[in-house]
Parts: structure tokens; C-alpha cells; sequence
């Protein structure tokens, strides 16, 4: 592994400095939007419309890297971000700011497929599973960073947001400069949505349902904590929290994957983080109870994400494993996009208990459906399913179908040498 890290070393600085950017704009916007006095559902929109600009890149970059090359559009992807971070506190409203969060989901979409798409071609076939995963780890170790950062100035401020613009900047030289051939793009065959869908429910369904849950954490976290009157360095540390559960929970969760039904285990976890939601809707706002609240969501819902995609591929042919990935991208992305308008809904109704019974609610009918999924059809044998990869819900269509692929010729390998 530490060969593949030295091989790929300027791809994987450049997306840390993109994470460090990405997530810093998402909490300090949670932050400023209370210091603007937006309310709980314009804010929330904003929030969403990040999602929405990531579907929209998700279908379109595609394209556009075919026609004009991947360096101009990683380029010209790079100074809409770098000049929309800067553009925040000038204009401070609710509407325009939604709109520059489309604009600013689309370009990080098309970054992060042109960025995966150059990892997927330096590495070999023999070490492609280890960047990949070595990418993942990156991207969560960058939001973990980011967090730390937004205590380096005032939210209030203009200086804080002139940081990730930076480092979103920086982030493109390591990149731009050493990699010297442009990898070569190549569209797979994707499955219908219907096709999916009947392929795997619970993969489809818990996606859109997992969507939502990742879109309080990327999002409407720091909205919460700007609410209920918490510090910006209370705020960083509590979604900190949620990146470190994911990193601490993802091995232990994907080593019971690959030896019980994977069903089962969805709906085991799911439940856990419901009875932690639950439980702590009932105690008061302090960080001994938020820090542990939200080691429990970030070990939930980072792990949940991995586990539903390696659910789903044990369904899949392998020629179908790549194609799969956009329509549980679409799935995904589409619950994201409706998380947090539903939470910033509930938070004006029920008060800021509305984030845990929000959260909450999404882990019960994922525990609820995962148990009736298990009465339709008997589990496939543990040797018999793909291997349980590291995926993070910030991830781009490429590394989830090239991943994919990579479970399925682990599994085919094993399958070989039996």
C-alpha cells in the first residue's frame, strides 16, 4: 500500500485540499446563514441545492470531458469553485446563494469523476483496489481537517471564506502539474433505474433513504448546531466526530459483511443508530452527549453507504456492476437533495429536536425494510458475495463503479482458487 501512496501521492494531496475546501464551505454556510439571519428552511434549501448541482455534474461532465478534454474541464471546473467560495460573503442571500451551491455541487461532481477517472488510469490492475480505497480514506481524512480550520477566523468574516478558495486553488497544482497524460474516459452501459430497482429493493431504497441521512451530516449539522447556540469550535468538533465514527466503524462493519447476511446487518446497524437518535433527542445539548451522538451517525451512515452498494453488487452480473453505480448515485443523490428541506421543515416545527427525530425516522425504515426484505428471498452464501469495500458518500460515479467492479474480481479470484 505504501508504494501505491507514492505513485499516486500529488492525485490524493489534491483531493485532500479539494475536501478540506468542500467541507469548510458546507459547515461555514450552516454558520453564516444563522449570523444572516436566514431561516431554518431557506438555509436548508441552500443545502440542498448542493446535491442537486451533483446529479446535474453527474450526468453532464461526462459529456463535456469527451468534447473538450479532461484538463479544460478540471480547469475551468477549478475557477467556478475558487470564485464561488469568495462569493458568499458579498452576497449574502438565501436565493443566490442556493444558486451558486448548484453551481458549486456540479463543478465538485465534475472534479471528483475527472480527478477518479485519472486515479482509476495511474494505478494498475493489481494495486486499483488499494488507491481506491486509499482515495476514500483521503476524502473522509479532508473533512475531518476542514472542520479543524473553521476555527482559524470569524464566520462573520469575509477572511474565512477566502481559505478553501485557496485551497481548492492549491489543490489543483500537484494535479495539473504531474500528471502528464490524460487518462482515457470511457462511458459504461448503464442499468435502468426499473431494472435496478428490481434487481436489488433494498439497495435502491436504502440508498435514497442513506441520502438523507448523509445530507445532515455534510449539511444540515452545522445548521443544527448554529441553532441551538452552539460554538463554531463546538460545531467543528461535533461534525468532526461524525467523519471519525465512519473511519473507526467502516472495517469492524465490513468485516461482519463479508461473513452474515448483509441484510441482516443493514437492518442491525440501521436500528443501533435509531435507539442512539431516539435516546438523544431525550438528553440535554452538551458535547458529552453530542460528541458520542455523533460518532454513532458517522459510524452508522458512512459504513450503511459501503454496505447497500456491496448488498446490491451481490445481485449484479459483473458486466452490469459498473453501470449500476449511476442509478444508485441517482437514488442517493436524489434523498440528499430532499433531507435537508424535510429536517429544516421539522426543526421549525417540532424545535431543534427535529435533526435527531429526523435522523431517527431514516434509520427505522431502513432497519424496518431490510427486515422485510430478508422474508423475500433466501441470502446468497457468504463465499458466494462480493467483497465489502470502503466507499464514502462524497464519492464520484467512477471510483463507486470501478470499486464495484474491483469487489466482484476479488470475489471471482476467490472463486478461482477454490
Amino acid at each position: 500500500m505504501t508504494a501505491v501512496f507514492f505513485s499516486t501521492w500529488p492525485l490524493l494531496v489534491g483531493v485532500l485540499l479539494l475536501m478540506v475546501g468542500n467541507g469548510m464551505q458546507s459547515s461555514l454556510l450552516g454558520i453564516r446563514g444563522g449570523i444572516e439571519d436566514f431561516t431554518t428552511l431557506q438555509i436548508s434549501l441552500v443545502m440542498s441545492s448542493y446535491f442537486a448541482g451533483f446529479l446535474f455534474g453527474s450526468k453532464m461532465v461526462p459529456d463535456m470531458i469527451q468534447r473538450v478534454g479532461h484538463v479544460r474541464v478540471f480547469a475551468a471546473l477549478g475557477s467556478i469553485i475558487s470564485a464561488v467560495l469568495v462569493c458568499y460573503p458579498v452576497m449574502p442571500d438565501w436565493l443566490i446563494w442556493a444558486l451558486m451551491r448548484v453551481a458549486i455541487g456540479f463543478s465538485f461532481s465534475g472534479v471528483y469523476i475527472t480527478a477518479e477517472s485519472w486515479l482509476n488510469n495511474t494505478a494498475t490492475n493489481e494495486t486499483r483496489g488499494q488507491a481506491l480505497s486509499i482515495y476514500m480514506i483521503v476524502q473522509m481524512l479532508g473533512i475531518v481537517t476542514s472542520q479543524i480550520l473553521l476555527n482559524v477566523g470569524d464566520p462573520a468574516g469575509f477572511a474565512i471564506f477566502v481559505l478553501p478558495s485557496v485551497l481548492v486553488s492549491i489543490a489543483f497544482i500537484p494535479i495539473l502539474l504531474t500528471v502528464t497524460q490524460a487518462p482515457t474516459f470511457e462511458t459504461t452501459e448503464r442499468l435502468s433505474f426499473a431494472r435496478l430497482y428490481e434487481v436489488s429493493p433494498l439497495g435502491v431504497v436504502g440508498m435514497f433513504l442513506a441520502g438523507g441521512i448523509f445530507a445532515c451530516m455534510f449539511g444540515m449539522a452545522a445548521v443544527w448546531g448554529t441553532v441551538v447556540g452552539l460554538s463554531v469550535a463546538q460545531i467543528s468538533a461535533f461534525i468532526a466526530a461524525m467523519y471519525v465514527g465512519g473511519l473507526v466503524f467502516q472495517y469492524p462493519i465490513g468485516w461482519m459483511s463479508d461473513r452474515m447476511d448483509r441484510r441482516a446487518l443493514i437492518g442491525i446497524v440501521a436500528a443501533v443508530g435509531a435507539v442512539a437518535m431516539f435516546i438523544t433527542t431525550f438528553l440535554p445539548i452538551a458535547m458529552w452527549v453530542l460528541i458520542p451522538a455523533a460518532i454513532v451517525i458517522g459510524g452508522v451512515a458512512n459504513p450503511m453507504y459501503s454496505l447497500l452498494i456491496a448488498h446490491t453488487n451481490d445481485h449484479l452480473t459483473k458486466e452490469q456492476m459498473a453501470g449500476a453505480s449511476a442509478g444508485l448515485l441517482l437514488s442517493n443523490g436524489l434523498g440528499a437533495m430532499a433531507g435537508p428541506p424535510i429536517i429544516g421543515w421539522m426543526m421549525d416545527r417540532i424545535g431543534q429536536q427535529g435533526f435527531f427525530v429526523f435522523i431517527c425516522a431514516l434509520m427505522v425504515m431502513i432497519a424496518a425494510y431490510a427486515a422485510y426484505r430478508t422474508t423475500q428471498r433466501t441470502a446468497p452464501k457468504p463465499e458466494d458475495t462480493g467483497a465489502f469495500v470502503v466507499m464514502a458518500p462524497t464519492a464520484a460515479a467512477v471510483a463507486v463503479g470501478q470499486l464495484m467492479e474491483e469487489a466482484g474480481q476479488d470475489t471471482a479470484a476467490e472463486v478461482e482458487q477454490l
